[in-house]
């Protein structure tokens, strides 16, 4: 009997040293995304957003190093990383858990955010157009992430109700064909682009191409108040909000539509009818390359030099305001500016509900804006290329391999990741 208990003492003994030297089991994945720790950012979305379709839920870590993922451990996820060139990090529950314990702490001002599903994304964009002629669809494809092209046959034809996430290519919905007529008119991509848009209005049965894109203004924008989650770049901003307003009104000149623009245009507007502005004024000459006075690019150019021009990301409370906290990840919150056809938007003329995600302060615009429009959300981010600070007609494009940690571009894909996050209330 003594020989039996001895022999339960020697092995309890061998259990307890072996349990001291073993290392704790490693059974999670995490993908740090600050500056230091992570070598490609972007491909990092696309590696979360493959995981997701992959069934596997995983955690958004709010303002914990730049708005990191954590999930468990998986063999094809460690792959994809080493693949992808996206830095991870195996470690066990018990560090995991440190980590979570610290973002709980009500002095830190984090919190974590459950990712359920991969949204299902769209790019509202015209057929054969390039995917470096839009910011959005150069990052969806370099960070693989798979996407949709729809175009006005699909939204008219009520084809968004499959999709959670709309980008809107920078369209034009005023019909003033981006009022590049003064220096491109007689460009054969002009005419072309002209051509195939009256061919368009005409197969739906509108008159004129503005018609055709107020309905198709009126159906996004119909996504948006069902729960769509619609984001847009340049000018796809602006010139949305001026075709709502501007319902039953001409507001374009001979050369866009044929006949000549009511002259009482601006007292027609119905700024009621805007998601994000209020007050604007049109810029009536069509040959001036410009809409209204929502944009700032003409004022900010006597004033702000290209190595001045940062602006800055407002940080917000993750645990009481976590959809801008959501929306605004990085690894930095100064972020290099870049212009567009629609660069920033002067703040007298935002709504009182719109939300400044991001700013330029010495010149009082806001660059970076999002808003709620009955079940759904939109958010508006101005200028055209994040790694191009002024993108030109012609100009070659942008090469995000040689930017794979461009903080712009994060901003983009933050709104791609955000409707697959399990929503919380919003804290008042």
């Amino acid at each position: 009997m003594d020989k039996i208990k001895m022999k339960f003492r020697l092995l309890a003994i061998v259990l307890v040293s072996l349990a001291c030297n073993v290392p704790a089991f490693a059974s999670k994945i995490f993908i740090p995304m600050d500056a230091e720790g992570q070598a490609n950012h972007l491909k990092a979305y696309g590696v979360a957003y493959a995981t997701l379709k992959a069934g596997i839920q995983m955690d958004w870590l709010l303002n914990y190093k730049g708005g990191s993922f954590g999930l468990d451990q998986s063999d094809a996820v460690e792959r994809m990383c080493k693949l992808r060139g996206v830095t991870y990090e195996v470690m066990s529950d018990a560090q995991y858990n440190g980590i979570l314990n610290a973002i709980n702490d009500p002095d830190f001002n984090g919190d974590i955010i459950k990712l359920e599903k991969p949204p299902r994304v769209a790019v509202y964009t015209p057929p054969g157009k390039e995917p470096w002629d839009d910011a959005v669809t150069l990052v969806l494809t370099y960070a693989e992430i798979p996407f949709d092209k729809v175009y006005d046959d699909e939204v008219l034809a009520d084809g968004l109700v499959k999709y959670d996430w709309l980008h809107l290519h920078h369209e034009d919905f005023t019909g003033q064909y981006g009022k590049f007529y003064a220096q491109f008119h007689n460009a054969p991509w002009y005419q072309k682009d002209q051509r195939e848009a009256e061919e368009q209005a005409a197969k739906h049965g509108f008159k004129k191409v503005s018609q055709l894109k107020l309905a198709i203004a009126k159906k996004l924008r119909d996504f948006v108040a069902g729960g769509g989650y619609m984001f847009a770049m340049c000018s796809a901003t602006d010139s949305y909000d001026i075709a709502l307003a501007a319902e039953g009104v001409d507001i374009c000149s001979d050369m866009y539509d044929g006949d000549a623009q009511d002259p009482n245009a601006q007292k027609k507007l119905d700024f009621t009818k805007c998601l994000a502005f209020k007050d604007f004024s049109l810029i009536t000459d069509p040959l001036h390359y410009e809409y209204s006075n929502i944009d700032n690019t003409e004022p900010r150019m006597q004033v702000v030099q290209k190595n001045v021009d940062y602006f800055t990301l407002f940080t917000f409370s993750a645990k009481f305001d976590p959809v801008p906290a959501m929306l605004c990840q990085n690894h930095t919150t100064t972020i290099k500016g870049f212009m567009g056809q629609t660069t920033a938007f002067r703040k007298e003329v935002l709504k009182s509900s719109v939300l400044v995600m991001g700013e330029y302060k010495p010149v009082n615009e806001a660059r970076y804006i999002h808003g709620e429009f009955g079940k759904g959300t939109w958010t508006f981010y101005g200028g055209h290329d994040p790694e191009d600070y002024q993108h030109m007609v012609y100009d070659p494009p942008t090469e995000l391999s040689l930017h794979p940690s461009s903080p712009g571009y994060r901003l983009i894909l933050n709104n791609v990741l955000f409707p697959a996050a399990k929503k919380k209330p919003r804290k008042t």
